[in-house]
């Protein structure tokens, strides 16, 4: 009994900060201080930490994965968004800065490696096991809580893991990221 009374004490008092804190923070900024103040500036501890037993699991089943970006600025993401627009290369994005999840931390993009190189062939069984390895990782990355870009239906995004944590762009886009 009493150690029910502590969990619920400890329950009622940690609901009672996490309230306080949301009711203090700011909901919004303006364009500039939220771009210069609030911007994260590397992955989110749980997505670095998802990405790490991914690649864990994976490399169990003989599958070696490289992690090709993560967190990318939102000057990177609108060099991206330039190529094969507005400078040379090919179309690799449709997200500008501040669209994209990698923008807050949220969001990597993998290969697969064999020997010293990478690759991003879909259709690739190193293993041997009669199962494409890049779908392989992909159920592993989605029992880990990742989305995978490949189950998107308008534009499929095979390299592509994000952990949103139920946040829109649109409530990153506006600050909120700081709740997280």
């Amino acid at each position: 009994m009493r150690k029910g009374i502590r969990s619920l004490s400890f329950a009622i008092a940690s609901l009672f900060t996490i309230t306080a804190f949301l009711l203090s923070a700011p909901s919004t900024a303006s364009a500039e201080q939220w771009q210069e103040t609030r911007q994260p500036q590397g992955l989110h501890p749980v997505v670095a930490e998802h990405a790490e037993l991914l690649r864990q699991h994976a490399a169990a089943r003989g599958i070696n994965i490289r992690f090709t970006d993560g967190f990318r600025s939102f000057e990177e993401q609108d060099r991206l968004y330039a190529q094969g627009r507005t400078t040379a290369g090919y179309i690799v994005t449709n997200a500008q800065a501040g669209e994209s999840y990698h923008n807050y931390g949220l969001a990597v993009d993998f290969a697969l490696e064999v020997g010293h190189d990478v690759i991003w062939d879909l259709e690739y069984d190193g293993n041997g096991n009669g199962y494409p390895d890049w779908f392989e990782v992909a159920q592993i990355a989605k029992n880990l809580g990742f989305t995978w870009g490949g189950d998107w239906e308008s534009f499929k995004d095979y390299p592509h893991l994000q952990m949103d944590f139920g946040y829109s762009i649109h409530n990153l886009i506006n600050g909120n990221h700081y709740l997280f």
